[in-house]
């Protein structure tokens, strides 16, 4: 089997008429206001030989106390802190990322893919019924992915047994008030795949403690679902009915013991449940109102082109792995985890500017970039060429940048220089990419091969402190740059 999949694997790399094939590692966890654990390899796979090309993780209830919130609208949260600490060695990189208090949700990339990863916007909505108002809601990530319209959202629903139609009602409530700007999918249903994940707080009624105790203990997990809240809701709400999910065959992820894998040994006894799930949904396809009418009469231009899209550039999607992670105790909910293949023909393989650095750079002397728009794309006064370390984990990180239109030099149709200041390159050098960011797109369209920049001579000369020399603090970094 691996062997096969492994030859399968190598047929959509070469170029399968199918389309490209990319992993999907996602995570949903109600963290329970806990600081984070000191190892992420087991929630990452991170020792999986198979290699993933995205990470997306959704937390819910990350520490919001009136102190710690405020020091996180100014520097990432522990929780990012350290998933970025960990995937940054390995390539990856924070594409994005929003916060509602307690709701969380992180979109990290491989390097490679960075430059075709377009238009990303973030967005959120309260949902305040039952006085939740803030701690509850939906927090989403929509972007284009080499093309595809893809949104993740990652929401924290109304708990308790009694509320399941209110759950239905808030998610429902959220699919229809967040919107983009984005002409070819301004709303959630708009999009080419769209996955629903977190705590969603649905419960199993009517069977009694014992009986799913006893389900649990044998792993009859099949004699539970009937009575799972969410499957219930499948069958007769027609949203609902549009997203799938894999088979529930891991234990209930609420609600434990801290520390421990003992169901809630405390007075209230709160019925083990699957309340963290991730769905996905696959844009339903435009049918003809005649399968004949070769001229697709009934259908207007928007369909259309939706039809024209879904049989030139397919997209299909495969859930690999859908699993609890019993390991992590530091929550009285255990983390779900879920592994998808995406299989992709790309509409867009070239990148839309091509960047490099000009001659050697160091800090004693004025350097160049040289860039060639290799595809339309549109550019702004607000457009910026970023100087990052190799190994950078998010766009905010860099180093220095200079505004691509202030600091252009010269230019003709095929190559445009920006000029860079010696003041702001670091003395100490290192080895360093390039990135054009694109203020329309939200999005870094351009990077460069890594190279080196020189350690500075006349610093080394004059005996100078490098921190005092490059007043640079990254800290300090503005957010209005890609926001």
């Amino acid at each position: 089997m691996e062997e096969n999949e492994e030859q399968s694997q190598l047929i959509l790399k070469k170029g399968n008429p199918e389309g490209d094939s990319f992993r999907l590692h996602m995570v949903t966890w109600n963290v329970a206001t806990a600081d984070p654990p000191d190892d992420l390899t087991s929630l990452l796979h991170l020792n999986s030989p198979k290699s993933t090309d995205l990470y997306v993780i959704g937390l819910q209830e990350v520490y919001s106390g009136p102190l710690r919130f405020v020091v996180d609208t100014v520097l990432d949260d522990p929780w990012s802190r350290l998933f970025m600490s960990t995937l940054a060695p390995r390539k990856y990189i924070k594409v994005s990322s929003i916060r509602l208090q307690g709701l969380l949700l992180l979109f990290f990339s491989k390097i490679e893919h960075v430059p075709f990863i377009r238009d990303i916007q973030a967005t959120y909505t309260r949902t305040g019924l039952f006085g939740y108002w803030g701690n509850k809601g939906g927090v989403s990530i929509h972007l284009s992915f080499y093309g595809h319209m893809l949104c993740f959202l990652n929401c924290h629903l109304a708990a308790h047994m009694k509320y399941a139609s209110e759950r239905v009602d808030e998610f429902e409530y959220i699919m229809d008030t967040q919107t983009f700007d984005c002409k070819k999918a301004p709303r959630i249903v708009d999009h080419r795949l769209v996955f629903w994940f977190g705590d969603l707080n649905f419960r199993i009624q009517d069977h009694g403690m014992h009986f799913v105790r006893t389900c649990i203990n044998n792993q009859s997990y099949h004699l539970l679902w009937r009575n799972d809240q969410l499957l219930m809701m499948r069958k007769k709400e027609q949203m609902l009915q549009e997203f799938e999910e894999g088979p529930l065959d891991f234990q209930p992820t609420y609600k434990f013991d801290l520390n421990s894998d003992t169901y809630d040994s405390s007075g209230k006894k709160r019925k083990p449940a699957w309340t963290d799930r991730i769905l996905w949904r696959l844009r339903p396809k435009v049918s003809l109102p005649d399968e004949q009418d070769e001229n697709k009469c009934g259908l207007d231009t928007k369909m259309i082109k939706q039809l024209e899209e879904d049989e030139e550039y397919p997209l299909k999607i495969r859930q690999d792995l859908y699993t609890s992670n019993m390991e992590y105790g530091i929550s009285d909910h255990k983390p779900v985890i879920g592994v998808f293949t995406l299989e992709l023909r790309k509409m867009c393989e070239t990148p839309l500017v091509r960047l490099q650095a000009e001659g050697d750079w160091s800090a004693d002397i004025d350097a160049m970039v040289l860039y060639s728009p290799l595809q339309p794309f549109p550019s702004s006064t607000w457009d910026w060429i970023g100087l990052y370390k190799v190994g950078f984990s998010s766009v905010s990180e860099y180093i220095t940048y200079t505004w691509v239109k202030d600091d252009e030099v010269a230019f003709n149709e095929e190559v445009i220089q920006v000029y860079v200041s010696k003041e702001e390159i670091p003395v100490r050098g290192g080895q360093c990419v390039l990135c054009y960011y694109c203020h329309t797109l939200r999005c870094i369209i351009g990077i460069s091969e890594p190279f080196k920049v020189h350690e500075s001579k006349v610093a080394i000369e004059e005996g100078l402190v490098p921190d005092k020399i490059n007043g640079l603090d990254k800290t300090v970094a503005s957010e209005d740059l890609w926001n």
